[in-house]
């Protein structure tokens, strides 16, 4: 076994893009997914099917993912939805807030007729959002790719069931349920909120609950979503409107009408309305955002998932390192989850491969590797996972009703919409660049 070898645990999005990052940086890397194997068949049966859930991908996601090739075929399978814009607004307060080439704009109220650029310039895309299956599909055809197959080794169907640690010198033993036995110098935890690697490492987690249910599901609307992101602040939580890509012949002949919703209610009010038709649904959702997209024509793959943020307490041990959402999990209403995590591999490969260079080859997973990875990235994702609670006990529950809170809250949304330096501060943090 090569001192330098990588085993991730978790063959997810986060984790299938650091394997090909590392292969790319010609470092052997295994990556274990528990999932079996797809065949291309089963791929374009998945596929098959509009998910209701997206991924707002930034600008930075975005870039990584061209880096390690799959962006490329996102792009040509046509099933992404770019947006220049983002809209926020709140229902009963002062203003709204714009991003864009055609925004830094306030008005009075919602309002999906949003400005449209007068120089006949085409407008700069702030980020895409993509189905998680169209992310992973194009991330597992990389994974196969014969650029990268000579330093990656996927193992698919197989749950780790043991580790252990063997000294620093050594790393970790990794026993899976086939009675297969890994050694790695470096183990990556990228198995999400559950992370067996986390609780087997004795990594404890800060979590909050914000007794919240987020309802998820695909609309299509009477006005069309040109190319822009909403949401809006409402008493009961954030609702969200995301662009999602026309994938029929009947959609792409009148395109920009299907819109993934993430709406944020208390919990017993959230499993209540799912037990609902799912006309009832689509009216009382049509009503909860003013119909600022019209009335809606159709729904589709109605879901549920109550909301917690989570942070572990460390994201490193000895020969271990936690990434994406096994180190961290945030509320959804400024869709940065996914985002968060590819920040993490950016700077976990960049950090792994500057000690590795600069140690002449003889480095590699080192603890004070690891621990500066923890020091550039926990900070950031602390800051990101408090701002946003902030903004959601800012604008949702029963505090947010206080007078002097709304008040607070409009005068705010106001004076940052006229700032027009901040505003374009706003949007390029939001792309991740």
């Amino acid at each position: 076994m090569k001192n330098n070898h990588t085993l991730i645990i978790g063959g997810g999005i986060v984790g299938a893009t650091l394997a090909l990052k590392l292969a790319q940086d010609n470092k052997p890397v295994t990556l274990i997914d528990a999932r079996p194997k797809r065949s291309e068949a089963d791929w374009q049966q998945v596929l098959g099917q509009r998910d209701a859930r997206v991924y707002a991908l930034s600008l930075a996601s975005i870039h990584l993912l061209k880096e390690v090739g799959a962006w490329q075929k996102i792009a040509a399978s046509e099933r992404k939805a770019d947006y220049s814009q983002m809209q926020v607004w709140q229902l009963n307060g002062m203003g709204e807030l714009l991003f864009g080439d055609s925004g830094d704009s306030n008005s009075s109220t919602g309002n999906s007729n949003v400005a449209n650029n007068n120089d006949n310039t085409e407008p700069k895309m702030l980020g895409s959002m993509v189905e998680p299956a169209v992310i992973e599909h194009a991330l597992w055809q990389r994974l196969s790719a014969p650029d990268v197959s000579q330093y990656l080794t996927v193992i698919a169907g197989h749950k780790v069931v043991d580790m252990d640690w063997l000294g620093a010198t050594q790393g970790y033993r990794v026993t899976l349920d086939n009675g297969d036995v890994i050694d790695a110098r470096l183990l990556v935890g990228a198995d999400g909120r559950g992370s067996f690697v986390r609780k087997q490492a004795g990594i404890e987690l800060d979590v909050l609950d914000y007794n919240q249910t987020a309802i998820c599901c695909a609309i299509q609307t009477e006005k069309p979503h040109l190319a822009t992101a909403r949401q809006a602040m409402l008493p009961t939580g954030t609702l969200a409107l995301l662009p999602l890509a026309d994938i029929t012949d009947e959609d792409k002949a009148n395109p920009q009408h299907w819109q993934s919703i993430v709406w944020t209610l208390p919990r017993n009010q959230a499993l209540a309305l799912v037990a609902e038709h799912p006309c009832y649904i689509a009216d009382k959702l049509a009503a909860a955002s003013h119909y600022e997209l019209g009335a809606i024509h159709k729904i589709e793959s109605i879901a549920s998932f109550p909301l917690a943020a989570q942070q572990a307490k460390s994201y490193v041990a000895d020969n271990l390192v936690l990434i994406g959402d096994a180190a961290h999990g945030v509320h959804p209403l400024a869709g940065q989850g996914l985002n968060l995590g590819m920040l993490d591999v950016r700077a976990l490969s960049k950090q792994l491969a500057h000690d590795y260079n600069r140690s002449g080859g003889t480095l590699w997973g080192a603890n004070q590797t690891l621990r500066s990875y923890e020091r550039l990235r926990r900070p950031h994702n602390s800051l990101m996972m408090h701002s946003f609670s902030a903004l959601n006990w800012l604008f949702a529950g029963s505090l947010a009703q206080i007078r002097p809170v709304q008040q607070l809250r409009n005068e705010g949304m106001y004076r940052v919409s006229k700032i027009k330096p901040l505003m374009r501060l706003f949007a390029k943090q939001a792309s991740g660049v």
